[in-house]
């Protein structure tokens, strides 16, 4: 998942500063706010490579006031630029329209990384706050009619220059495509109403994200005894007690509730009593009729949505936000989607059945249930291919995973990483490297690394820009991070990962290439500002580079001998490469089906559960799993409208990935130079200054294939 840390002024209010209200926790200073003019959240940045946000000095009363400072001061901006006398052009309007907002910008940064990585019970109270005002601010700027009037007269005469397509035409037609879509062109009550939805959706979206922070950090399963950890590995074993260590449980272990503690949990533990417990857990967040249920939240969201795209002139909540999308309406998606179901849940049933054989084969009696999955999926694999996926793990060192990362960056993208101090960061986990060209040396950014989980920090993993490249004044480089929530282990040892995870490094990475590798003139058309449907086809294609030979050789490396994996392992893991395809396909695909036909729904009044339930039976969904995101702690969909129905874009992203994985094994290889240097000219390097579909034609020569993606995930291919 890839969040920009910078709001454009053009971005619809709702989800802009959606991207922003993240999850954490903080025990910082929270001492007394300081004046406006003092606030150091208000300040330039300062220090080295054009300066980087000062997360050292931030205290949690002082958001309010820089973020009430930083918007009155973009409102007067604003106002200079809506109240000029002079005719519109391109550099007296919307290049003026770039350059404002930055000191809101700025704070709207450190607001995010708090929110994500550091929130607690203080700055929660700053969130409810402030998140409606923020939207209500966007709102003003969008629905400036002398503004619009400006961008739109500017967009008419770039219109007319029929030869001219470059930068400035895309950044005239992202601001008034962005605006009109914001409700530029509705009457003055419409308007008033839009703000109104805007504010309101603000405000759920931030309890949403504070109800799941709340079940994924207050709630987890303890573990008593050695009997309790039955079947875990003993780097397993060592992140558990970490866990309880951290909540004052001595001699205890802790499973959080997060994705990264419970999946290898429901992998490798043999107390299927305690399985059952921990999925139930986990697929329970926000679902538990207490103060932390979310249903409650979603059918105002979903009705809010459906209003606000009546307003805006679409049939639906999907049809808006599909409109300036690579799939451009609902159907296209909904076809491919449809398209792959039945392969996808015709291979669950028979992942099941090889399950339930080996089940009955142990004499257990027992009928596969979705808490058994994982760990019979893994007994499957190892039956089948003789391979062990805890043995895998034994040489997926997280250290080392980041630096074949960095080694694979260096051959096809020609970066290099190096570690450097002196650089502020928000907690001490987190490490920053420069990034430089290999070849010239240029520094071309700065990448931050948050690896592990802490009470306070929103699960999973993803990317965010802290700063965008852009060259309008002199060129200005990046700043991106990844973050996770790995497990610390014991302390001095190295922590192993799984392979999904190792995966997940590479993807997630492939988003902060992507913002490294941006070469464009304005920050709005920068690195991931792209379509939600385009821009995880860079991070996924990335995922390819993880099983090469190279890489394995290189960094796989067993963990106590230092020993690279033997080739045999490798020739396993190969073999097994479209292994559990069903299961991946299936608990995502539904995921995103539902996610669209939610949002396909309309303005009916909507009872999650029973729309969930019914919606899955009718799709056929296998009984031994759950959707990957059940609708109470879909975070994606309803802590802003980022991936509102968007949720298919992964899918969408990842016919492109497979096809044009292609270039690389039609010519040279995975490092083939020449294909590589393509790929990063024609896909990493040029953000939103073309449309996708060209920008991809571009590097394949011609469009994707949707038969790659089925070959990839082992499917078979209808005509």
């Amino acid at each position: 998942m890839s969040y920009t840390g910078r709001i454009i002024v053009v971005a619809i209010a709702a989800t802009a500063i959606s991207m922003f209200t993240f999850m954490g926790n903080s025990s910082l200073n929270t001492a007394k706010a300081e004046s406006p003019v003092e606030n150091p959240l208000l300040s330039e940045w300062t220090g080295p490579h054009g300066g980087v946000p000062p997360f050292d000095k931030v205290k949690i009363a002082d958001f309010k006031p820089a973020l009430e400072a930083a918007m009155e001061t973009n409102l007067r901006e604003i106002d200079a630029i809506a109240n000029q006398t002079a005719p519109p052009t391109f550099d007296n309007t919307i290049l003026a329209l770039e350059t404002t907002g930055q000191a809101l910008a700025r704070v709207n940064v450190i607001y995010g990384v708090w929110g994500g990585n550091m929130n607690n019970d203080e700055f929660s109270k700053v969130e409810t706050e402030m998140d409606p005002k923020l939207a209500a601010h966007y709102d003003k700027i969008t629905q400036n009619e002398k503004l619009f009037k400006r961008i739109d007269t500017v967009y008419q005469n770039e219109q007319k220059k029929k030869s001219v397509r470059g930068e400035k035409f895309r950044l005239t037609w992202l601001y008034y495509t962005n605006f009109v879509r914001a409700g530029a062109k509705l009457g003055s009550e419409q308007k008033q109403r839009m703000s109104e939805i805007n504010q309101t959706l603000a405000g759920l979206f931030t309890k949403f994200n504070q109800n799941l922070l709340g079940d994924e950090t207050q709630v987890f399963m303890t573990l008593d005894s050695e009997a309790d950890l039955a079947g875990l590995p003993d780097g397993q074993k060592d992140a558990a007690a970490s866990a309880a260590s951290s909540k004052n449980l001595a001699g205890k272990w802790v499973i959080r509730n997060t994705r990264s503690s419970i999946d290898p949990f429901l992998t490798y533990s043999t107390r299927r009593d305690l399985r059952e417990k921990a999925w139930k857990m986990f697929v329970n967040r926000g679902d538990n009729g207490d103060a932390r249920d979310n249903n409650g939240i979603i059918p105002e969201i979903l009705k809010l949505r459906a209003e606000r795209a009546k307003l805006l002139g679409f049939k639906t909540h999907a049809h808006w936000r599909l409109e300036n999308a690579m799939a451009k309406n609902p159907e296209n998606a909904m076809k491919l989607m449809e398209g792959v179901w039945p392969a996808a849940i015709a291979r669950v049933k028979e992942e099941v059945a090889d399950m339930q054989k080996l089940a009955d084969k142990e004499g257990t009696k027992i009928k596969i249930e979705p808490w058994d999955y994982r760990l019979y999926m893994e007994k499957v694999r190892k039956e089948r291919y003789d391979l062990d996926q805890n043995e895998v793990s034994k040489y997926l060192q997280l250290d080392k995973i980041r630096d074949a990362m960095f080694w694979m960056a260096g051959e096809i993208f020609n970066f290099t990483f190096t570690p450097i101090s002196g650089v502020a960061v928000f907690h001490p986990d987190v490490t920053v490297y420069e990034v430089k060209d290999k070849t010239t040396d240029k520094h071309v950014g700065l990448w931050y690394f948050d690896p592990y989980a802490r009470d306070g920090k929103r699960s999973g993993a993803w990317m965010n820009a802290y700063r965008e490249q852009d060259r309008m004044n002199g060129e200005v480089t990046t700043l991106v991070s990844n973050n996770s929530n790995f497990v610390k282990g014991k302390p001095g040892e190295p922590v192993l990962i799984s392979w999904d995870d190792a995966v997940t490094m590479f993807h997630e990475f492939g988003h902060a290439i992507h913002g490294l590798s941006s070469n464009v003139t304005y920050p709005s058309l920068s690195g991931t500002n792209v379509a939600r449907d385009y821009v995880e086809f860079p991070s996924q294609i990335l995922e390819h580079w993880v099983s090469t030979p190279e890489v394995f050789n290189k960094f796989a490396l067993h963990y106590q001998t230092g020993k690279p994996i033997p080739p045999s392992l490798v020739e396993k893991i190969k073999r097994s490469d479209t292994f559990n395809q069903g299961f991946e396909t299936t608990e995502y695909l539904s995921s995103a089906l539902v996610d669209m036909k939610l949002h396909l729904a309309g303005d009916i009044k909507i009872d999650v559960d029973a729309f969930e339930r019914k919606t899955l039976a009718d799709l056929g969904m296998p009984s031994e799993l759950v959707m990957r995101h059940r609708t109470p702690q879909f975070g994606h969909l309803f802590s802003s409208d980022g991936y509102s129905a968007g949720y298919y874009s992964y899918l969408w992203s990842d016919v492109l990935t497979a096809d044009a994985y292609g270039a690389f094994t039609e010519g040279g290889g995975p490092y083939d130079k020449k294909v590589g240097a393509r790929l990063k000219k024609e896909i990493f390097s040029v953000g939103n200054t073309i449309d996708p579909a060209e920008a991809y034609r571009r590097f394949r020569g011609r469009d994707p294939i949707v038969d790659a993606l089925m070959i990839k995930r082992g499917f078979p291919v209808t005509k």
